[in-house]
C-alpha cells in the first residue's frame, strides 16, 4: 500500500465555493476514485487550508486517459484554490510511524492537524522526527497508532493519524508530562493552525473539520 497527501490553500473569500463545487464533482470523482482503486481518500480544512490523504496498490500509475479524467475534473474546482503542493508529487514525508493497517475502519480515531514551520526550522522539524523514529527503531507498531504520517510543502505542516480506539488507554502523568515538554520545545521551530495545544498555551486557534471522505 501507498500513502500519498496533497495541500492546497483556497483563495480568499472562495471557501463557500470551493465548497459547493467539491459536491458538483464529488460523483465524478469518487467514480474516479473508484476505477483506480484509490481508498481511504478523504479531505480536511481549517482556516484557508485544504488537506487530503489517500491510498492506492504499490506502484500504481495512471493510464494517459485517467490522468486526463483526472485534469477535466479538477479544472472544475480549479480557480478556488492555489496548489501548496506540487501538483501529481507527494509533499516530502517527514515522519512515519506505519503500524498494523486495521481493515474495519468503524473503530478508528482521526487525527489531523496543521502548523506553519519558521522560517529555516524544516530540516530540524525532520531531525527531530527522526529522532522518533530511531527511538522506536523503525519497527511496525501494534498500535494505537496505526497510520500516522506528517507531511511538509512550502513551510506547511500536515499530520495525519489513525488510531485504533480499542487499543487506546487514560494518558498517565508521566505520558502527559512528556507530551507537554516536547510540544512546548516544537514551539521554538513552528506555529500551530490548528488548536490542538490550545489546552497547553491558552491560545485559541482552528478546529480542523473532515469536509469529505470516500473509503
Amino acid at each position: 500500500m501507498e500513502r500519498h497527501a496533497f495541500a492546497m490553500k483556497v483563495k480568499k473569500g472562495k471557501m463557500n465555493d470551493y465548497r459547493r463545487k467539491l459536491g458538483e464533482i464529488w460523483p465524478e470523482l469518487t467514480a474516479f476514485l473508484d476505477r483506480n482503486k484509490v481508498s481511504n481518500f478523504s479531505i480536511w480544512n481549517a482556516e484557508d487550508l485544504i488537506f487530503g490523504y489517500y491510498e492506492n496498490e504499490d506502484g500504481a500509475v495512471l493510464s494517459a486517459e485517467e490522468d486526463v479524467a483526472k485534469n477535466v475534473i479538477t479544472a472544475k474546482i480549479q480557480d478556488t484554490f492555489d496548489w501548496i503542493s506540487t501538483p501529481g508529487k507527494d509533499m516530502r514525508l517527514m515522519y512515519h510511524n506505519f503500524g498494523v493497517v486495521r481493515e474495519n475502519k468503524e473503530l478508528i480515531r482521526h487525527r489531523m492537524f496543521m502548523t506553519k514551520l519558521k522560517d529555516g526550522c524544516e530540516e530540524e522539524y525532520k531531525r527531530r522526527h527522526d529522532g522518533l523514529i530511531a527511538q522506536r527503531g523503525d519497527s511496525v507498531d501494534p498500535g494505537p497508532d496505526s497510520n500516522f504520517s506528517i507531511w511538509s510543502a512550502r513551510g506547511y505542516i500536515f499530520g495525519y493519524d489513525e488510531i485504533d480506539i480499542t487499543m487506546e488507554v487514560e494518558e498517565t502523568t508521566e505520558a502527559r508530562e512528556q507530551t507537554v515538554e516536547w510540544e512546548m520545545r516544537q514551539l521554538g521551530i513552528m506555529d500551530w493552525i490548528t488548536n490542538d495545544v490550545d489546552w497547553m498555551t491558552g491560545d485559541v486557534h482552528a478546529d480542523v473539520k473532515r469536509l469529505a471522505w470516500h473509503n
